[in-house]
């Protein structure tokens, strides 16, 4: 498979590259700092560039299958700015499946089951910034035709994949606080062969 990462120097990111080139496909990956990158394999092509630039958009997603974005929110709005025009050069270049990983904030509330978890008594965080960029893309990826899957992790510490998590679609597992890194990112590699998730958030915790 060709794949298109975004996000690829992230932890998330990182981990299914690394994960991908061993499995045997090719991946692009679009990173603005390419030596942040220590891999080297024949099956990996890194382009410099910015998610929030058309042209390097289309040219990092050219000859992909499937796009897995794993960038987190910076601290701005990259992600609501960004997505639109990914969405726009995944229709131009005819991609129809992408993978992000967002935030079991953006999850159905379990008490409050009309709100989203971060606008719900079940959210602990004082602050909101992250989760609305997050549900912005939700939102934007709900309205178009592709087939998407938002992969929600809880609280993130690094972590290698211990394999055994709960996975439920929409909301985030009964009593779940945490999920590693390592194990959020084999979930999301997962999804680039199954499809039970499609058009879905999927919460992952312990």
């Amino acid at each position: 498979m060709h794949i298109l990462i975004l996000g690829a120097t992230g932890r998330v990111g990182s981990q299914v590259l690394r994960t991908a080139l061993q499995e045997g496909h090719h991946v692009t990956a679009l990173v603005r700092t390419p030596d942040k990158i220590k891999l080297q394999h024949d099956h990996l092509t890194i382009i410099q560039g910015n998610v929030l630039e058309p042209k390097d958009l289309h040219r990092a997603i050219r000859g992909a299958e499937v796009v897995i974005s794993a960038l987190n929110t910076d601290g701005g709005t990259t992600l609501s700015e960004y997505m639109p025009l990914l969405i726009d050069a995944m229709m131009e270049e005819g991609v129809q499946r992408i993978i992000t990983v967002g935030t079991a904030g953006i999850l159905q509330s379990r008490t409050e089951p009309d709100k989203l978890r971060y606008q719900s008594n079940e959210s602990k965080r004082r602050s909101t910034r992250a989760a609305e960029e997050h549900e912005r893309v939700y939102r934007l990826l709900q309205q178009s035709t592709l087939d998407w899957t938002i992969v929600c992790p809880t609280y993130l510490p690094d972590g290698e994949r211990v394999g055994n998590y709960r996975v439920e679609r929409d909301v985030l597992p009964e009593g779940g606080s945490k999920i590693s890194v390592g194990d959020t990112a084999e979930f999301t590699y997962r999804q680039l062969t199954d499809h039970q998730f499609v058009n879905s958030r999927v919460g992952i915790s312990y």
